[in-house]
C-alpha cells in the first residue's frame, strides 16, 4: 500500500492510474446478452446460467421446499442477528416515508403532490465470491415501507444450483415475493424486459459486478435503476488520536470485497501513516481473503499525508467517497467540512461494517465520486410523485393574460388558444 502526498494522489487520479475496467469490452458482451435474453427469454437465461455459473437448471424460481431447507440450514444465532438488523433498518427507513399533500386557496386554486409507490421492483443480490443477505435487507425493506406491491430477487446460483441459505432466509423474512436463480447481465435484462418466468419490473436496484453495472446502464430508460455502482470504496480521515490497528482493519474490510475495491486513508500524522502501513501488512497475513486484499491494495490502496485537516477535507470532497470514516478528535465538530460522501461514520467506534450490516442507514451508496450528486438508497427511491393542479373558472381567468403572454413568447399559439377559448367563453 503506497504512502503518497495529496498532490501525488491527484496526479495518479488524473492520469488514470487507479485501476478500472475496460467498459468497451464489457459493453460488447453485455449488449449481446441483453439481445439474446430479449429474443429467447427463459431459454437464454438457462443457457447463460449453465455457461457462466456452471450449473444446468430445470427451473429458475426458488421453490417452497428450498426455502424450508434454507430455514433449517441457518443457525439460530444468524436468525437472531438478522432480526435485530431488520428492526434497525426498518426503524431508520420508516422516518423517510413521504405522504401526499394538497393546498387550497380562497380564490379557487388547489395544488398538490400525489405520492404513489412503484408497482413492481427487482432486487439484484450478488453471489459468486460471497453471499449477501444484508443486501436483501437493505433493498427490500425500504421498498416494502414505500408500499411496493411486488418485490422479486434475482441472484446467481452456486455450482450445485443452490442459493445461499442465508440469502433465502433473509428474503423470506422481509417478504420478497419470489427469488430467481439468475445472475449477471442476463438477470438485469430479464428484469428490464421480462421473460415467461421473470416478469418486467418498474425499477431495478441492488449492487453487482462490472457486467451488472453496465447492464443497468444499458437498460436505463426502458426501466428505472437505483444507480450505476462502481467498485466499493472507503476513505478514512485519521489524526494522531486514531488507532493504527483500527484504521488498518477498516481499510482491509473494504479491500476484501474484490480486487478493484478502493481503500484510502488521509492522515495529518506521518508517524501514524507508517504505523498503519505496517499494521496492514501484519493483519493481511491473518485474513482468509488475503490474495484479493493484496491485489486490491496494490492497485487502489493509498495512504495520503496532508498538512492539516483543512487539506484533508478538501481532498475528501474531491473524492466524494462511498464510505467516509472520521477517526479524528471531536469528529462531529468537523462534520460541516464534509460536502460529499455517501455515508459518514464518526469516531473510532463507528466502523464501516457497522453500517454495512446493522446500524440502520442503507448500505447501497453512491460510488466512484457520484456522492457529489447522489444519495443512499431509501424509501424515496421506490416512490414517484404526480403533480395535482385544479383551478376554478375565476382563478383561471385571473391568470389567463399571463399564460397567453408566456405561450405567445414561446411561439406556441395553440397553447395560448387553449386559454383564449376559455377566456372568450367566460366573457360571452
Amino acid at each position: 500500500m503506497k504512502l503518497i502526498t495529496a498532490e501525488q494522489f491527484r496526479q495518479e487520479r488524473d492520469a488514470g492510474s487507479l485501476e478500472q475496467d475496460s467498459n468497451a469490452e464489457i459493453d460488447e458482451i453485455v449488449l449481446t446478452i441483453i439481445k439474446e435474453v430479449r429474443e429467447s427469454g427463459d431459454k437464454a437465461l438457462l443457457q447463460y446460467t449453465e455457461k457462466l455459473d456452471g450449473v444446468k437448471l430445470n427451473q429458475l424460481a426458488v421453490t417452497d421446499e428450498e426455502f424450508r431447507e434454507a430455514r433449517n440450514a441457518v443457525s439460530k444465532t444468524f436468525i437472531k442477528a438478522l432480526k435485530a438488523a431488520k428492526q434497525n433498518i426498518t426503524d431508520f427507513h420508516a422516518k423517510q416515508k413521504e405522504v401526499s399533500w394538497f393546498t387550497h386557496s380562497e380564490d379557487g386554486i388547489m395544488l398538490g403532490q400525489k405520492v404513489t409507490p412503484l408497482d413492481k421492483v427487482g432486487v439484484y443480490v450478488p453471489g459468486g465470491k460471497a453471499a449477501y443477505p444484508s443486501t436483501v435487507l437493505m433493498n427490500v425493506i425500504p421498498a416494502k415501507l414505500a408500499g411496493v406491491n411486488e418485490i422479486v430477487i434475482t441472484t446467481p446460483p452456486d455450482t450445485n444450483g443452490k442459493i445461499s441459505p442465508e440469502v433465502l432466509t433473509a428474503a423470506e423474512m422481509v417478504g420478497a415475493d419470489a427469488v430467481y436463480k439468475v445472475g449477471g447481465a442476463q438477470a438485469i435484462a430479464a428484469l428490464a424486459y421480462g421473460t415467461p418466468t421473470v416478469k418486467k419490473v418498474a425499477k431495478i436496484v441492488g449492487p453487482g459486478n462490472s457486467f451488472v453495472a453496465r447492464a443497468k446502464k444499458w437498460v436505463y430508460g426502458d426501466v428505472a435503476i437505483d444507480m450505476i455502482a462502481g467498485p466499493s470504496e472507503i476513505c478514512v480521515v485519521a489524526d494522531e488520536t486514531a488507532s493504527p490497528e483500527f484504521v488498518a482493519a477498516d481499510l482491509l474490510s473494504q479491500a476484501e470485497h474484490d480486487e478493484q475495491a478502493r481503500s484510502i486513508c488521509i492522515t495529518t500524522s506521518p508517524t501514524l501513516a507508517e504505523e498503519i502501513k505496517q499494521t496492514i501488512d501484519q493483519q493481511t497475513e491473518k485474513l482468509e481473503r488475503k490474495e484479493i486484499i493484496q491485489k486490491s491494495l496494490s492497485a487502489n490502496g493509498r495512504i495520503i499525508n496532508v498538512s492539516d485537516l483543512a487539506e484533508a477535507f478538501s481532498l475528501v470532497n474531491e473524492i466524494a467517497p462511498e464510505h467516509l470514516q472520521l477517526m479524528i478528535e471531536n469528529p462531529s465538530e468537523k462534520l460541516g467540512m464534509v460536502k460529499h460522501a455517501g455515508a459518514i461514520f464518526l469516531g473510532n467506534y463507528s466502523p464501516e461494517p457497522l453500517g454495512d450490516y446493522f446500524a440502520g442507514p442503507n448500505h447501497t451508496l453512491p460510488t466512484s465520486g457520484t456522492a457529489a450528486f447522489a444519495s443512499p438508497l431509501g424509501v424515496y427511491d421506490f416512490l414517484k410523485k404526480s403533480s395535482i393542479i385544479q383551478y376554478s373558472n375565476s382563478a383561471l381567468q385571473a391568470a389567463s393574460d399571463h399564460i397567453i403572454t408566456m405561450a405567445e413568447a414561446e411561439g406556441l399559439t395553440a397553447h395560448a388558444n387553449s386559454i383564449k377559448v376559455r377566456k372568450d367563453a367566460y366573457h360571452a
